[in-house]
């Protein structure tokens, strides 16, 4: 998928693990990297990779040879969050998708990239108070990695939607002993509404019913600065008020985009734009998770809900690549020896 690069990761190579439709790939490209090898095992979503990439991701990862897997600079793998989710039965690695890290760990300790950039629900850091995440960074310093990992909010980089998630660097140990710094928020203005498609595309996504209820005051204020709050806010419900059956201010944030869930704002949540109470298009969804409109979705409303509630905040990953190619640039010299030494004794 062709798009703006700023070239500046160009000499890097990447493997794209669980890849969904492509959200890293996206990021990383736009960097000028090149990707070697993907993977992701829902057929569905090879689908809508393949017509944005023009290759279709090899199928599941726990049937890959780590022989098979070409040498590459970078890993990054969004490896799957249900075990690990709030929504979820939280069983962490006593479930199958669980175990699914250490797939990860297997191709990190057989190829020893450089790096590796790794995502997942926010929830990782506590679960299982903690011993989880404890298993995760143990994992990676014996493979030979120095981890490290932020909780970031993608409504603080200028999306309009309230997604918190784990994000993880892990460096390479003869690369050297300087810190990663993750990217500071730049908490950039933004609401709902900034992304939103005109009403007469929205049409089909539009609710009438007898039980809609909006509070008396639904105001969004500006700050003293003049910026609505960068959260949702909930002005109302449908029903009884449950999951999918809240409604929000478009002057506010989207509440976090799911693949999963019930009621009539389903993946999506509810919102009142221009008067009329609706859900969000696949468009909008895409836009909330820093996708370009040239960017080609599923023709299935059910599955493009589905697969842009599994993926990840691509404005998000290119702020931590923008960080990850500033401590390259500040360690070049080791990078230099080390690939140097690699070569000769390859």
């Amino acid at each position: 998928m062709k798009q703006e690069s700023s070239q500046s990761l160009k000499s890097v190579t990447f493997i794209d693990l669980f890849a969904g439709i492509g959200g890293f790939r996206l990021a990383l490209e736009s960097f000028g990297a090149t990707c070697v090898f993907s993977s992701e095992w829902n057929k569905q979503a090879q689908l809508t990779y393949a017509k944005n990439f023009g290759e279709r991701p090899l199928g599941d990862i726990t049937e890959i040879p780590t022989e098979k897997v070409p040498p590459h600079t970078l890993l990054c793998a969004g490896f799957p969050c249900q075990a690990f989710s709030i929504s979820g039965k939280q069983k962490g690695f006593e479930d199958t998708r669980g175990t699914l890290f250490f797939e990860v760990a297997r191709i990190a300790q057989h190829h020893q990239p450089q790096f590796l950039f790794l995502e997942n629900v926010k929830n990782l850091v506590q679960h299982n108070r903690g011993e989880t995440l404890a298993t995760v960074l143990q994992t990676l310093n014996d493979i030979g990695y120095y981890p490290y990992y932020q909780v970031l909010n993608a409504s603080d980089f200028g999306l309009p939607q309230k997604r918190e998630r784990f994000y993880l660097i892990g460096i390479r140990k003869d690369l050297g002993t300087t810190p990663f710094v993750f990217p500071t928020p730049p908490r950039t203005p933004v609401a709902l509404k900034d992304i939103l498609l005109p009403d007469e595309e929205t049409t089909a996504y539009c609710i009438d019913r007898q039980d809609i209820l909006l509070k008396s005051d639904i105001t969004l204020h500006r700050n003293l600065f003049g910026v609505y709050p960068l959260q949702p806010k909930r002005i109302g419900t449908v029903n009884k008020g449950g999951q999918g059956e809240r409604i929000y201010h478009e002057n506010g944030h989207a509440i976090t985009l799911s693949a999963h869930g019930g009621g009539i704002g389903a993946k999506t949540g509810l919102y009142l734009i221009n008067g009329i109470i609706r859900k969000l298009t696949p468009r909008e969804c895409a836009r909330l998770q820093g996708f370009p409109d040239n960017f080609e979705l599923t023709s299935s409303d059910a599955q493009a809900y589905q697969q842009l509630g599994n993926s990840v905040p691509v404005t998000v990953l290119k702020a931590i690549l923008q960080a990850l190619q500033h401590w390259r640039e500040q360690n070049a010299p080791t990078l230099q020896r080390s690939s140097a030494t690699r070569f000769a004794n390859g």
